[in-house]
């Protein structure tokens, strides 16, 4: 009873986003920026366990597909590289947006393609009261017969591609889709193994990627917002210029 109170006192708290900033802590992990660090640039890039980080003349350039989250250009080196807050991480292949028709009523389906469980849990978390996809006209369906949008996690294991692509072709045009994670984007850490390719991008045309392993809930939500034509595309990459 006194849980029930207390969300009785409290009421529904649902983040403003993407009218106003969110900037409850936690709600990102952020990203790392590209800096010039002259001689040092080589070793830390070196670090990188994806080759997210690429140096050139003293400078490290930042490839947000690949970034990990592994915090290893971060700690323990003597110059780290700054990372940036935010969360409208997502990019765009091309603008190729649905568009004010579709604006207020998107369906989604959502595809796991041999992912590890991390992005796929954040993308569970836009159906809670704090991020409450519904309000922006988004809706989770099960069938690609409805399905405007592809929301794909994983590294698209060779047992899934048949099955991804089944379900790709079923779904009524006009139809996007949308990469979520470092292991859809590039593979992630499991890029060009013995089970699996570099993402979803070999197999489909990748209309909107999200960055991140795992992108917070909002990042994955501005893709969604990228995707109708409701918010500019971020960069997906950060140079040390």
């Amino acid at each position: 009873m006194k849980w029930v109170a207390s969300g009785l006192r409290t009421g529904i708290k649902t983040t403003a986003y993407p009218r106003g900033a969110e900037n409850a802590p936690g709600v990102t992990p952020g990203l790392p920026l590209g800096a010039a660090l002259g001689e040092h640039a080589a070793t830390l890039a070196e670090r990188c366990p994806t080759h997210a980080l690429a140096h050139a003349q003293g400078k490290i350039s930042v490839d947000y597909r690949r970034c990990v989250h592994c915090y290893r250009c971060a700690r323990g080196v003597p110059q780290p590289l700054a990372w940036k807050p935010g969360y409208e991480w997502a990019g765009s292949r091309g603008g190729n947006e649905l568009g004010a028709p579709f604006a207020r009523s998107i369906h989604v389906l959502v595809v796991d393609a041999g992912d590890c469980g991390a992005c796929l849990n954040e993308v569970r978390q836009l159906n809670n009261p704090y991020y409450n996809m519904h309000r922006l006209g988004f809706f989770i369906t099960p069938t690609p017969r409805h399905a405007d949008v592809l929301l794909v996690v994983g590294p698209v294991t060779d047992h899934m591609r048949a099955a991804l692509k089944k379900i790709y072709d079923a779904m009524p045009t006009p139809k996007r889709v949308v990469a979520v994670g470092a292991c859809a984007l590039s593979g992630g850490v499991f890029a060009e193994s013995f089970v699996c390719g570099k993402g979803v991008a070999e197999l489909l045309p990748v209309d909107v990627e999200v960055p991140g392993n795992p992108p917070p809930p909002l990042a994955i939500l501005h893709g969604l917002l990228v995707a109708v034509g409701r918010a500019a595309p971020a960069a997906l990459a950060s140079s040390g210029s």
